[in-house]
């Protein structure tokens, strides 16, 4: 779901810049020693979704696993996305440098939503609660996603119109399987390393 180089306006692309270098000094600044290896098994998760890779006009489909790392990481979401999609752009060419603000806005406020609404419903870790709340997270991080693309780019005009609505309706398969994927991932960390789910805040 990366917007590529030269689609966006000059000022949509400073202002997601500014928003996501904001967020990222918040969640660096709340990145305690101890999440540090929990912040890097997410960035090298959500890099690594990526490499199924769908492209759709000027932007794509593939795996996500944003709301996975807002879910377990609250506001540090931001940089650890930050570096997923610095490196996809580097290595790959997904998206690029000038979009990298407002794409990781896009990935990253979405997950931060979902950690703000879901993370009360998980602390009783009842396999009923960490399903729905891994459904739930899923949905709210990726169509969140999907709605914020699909925005930005009805702002350049009716160009893109169908691509933005392209853009919702082809990631409603990602966030069914991305929730299965976190429901299986919360129950498996509930039975391995459950201070995880119970050191939420």
């Amino acid at each position: 779901m990366h917007i590529s180089e030269g689609v966006l306006p000059g000022w949509l692309l400073i202002t997601g810049w500014g928003l996501t270098i904001g967020a990222t000094y918040f969640g660096l600044k709340n990145l305690k020693d101890k999440k540090v290896p929990l912040a890097a098994l997410l960035a090298a998760a959500f890099f690594i979704a990526s490499l199924i890779h769908v492209p759709l006009g000027p932007s794509s489909v593939h795996l996500v696993m944003n709301g996975l790392a807002g879910l377990l990481l609250g506001i540090t979401a931001f940089p650890v996305i930050l570096v997923g999609l610095f490196l996809q752009a580097v290595l790959f060419q997904f998206g690029g440098i000038t979009v990298l603000g407002i794409n990781t806005f896009n990935m990253a406020f979405p997950a931060f939503l979902s950690y703000l609404l879901l993370r009360r419903f998980i602390k009783k870790q009842t396999t009923l609660s960490l399903v729905v709340v891994g459904v739930l997270t899923a949905f709210i991080s990726i169509m969140g996603s999907g709605i914020l693309v699909a925005l930005e780019l009805l702002t350049v005009g009716e160009v893109f119109k169908k691509t933005a609505e392209l853009v919702i309706l082809a990631h409603l398969p990602v966030a069914v399987v991305e929730g299965i994927i976190n429901a299986f991932v919360l129950l498996f960390l509930r039975k391995t390393a459950p201070e995880i789910l119970g050191g939420l805040k």
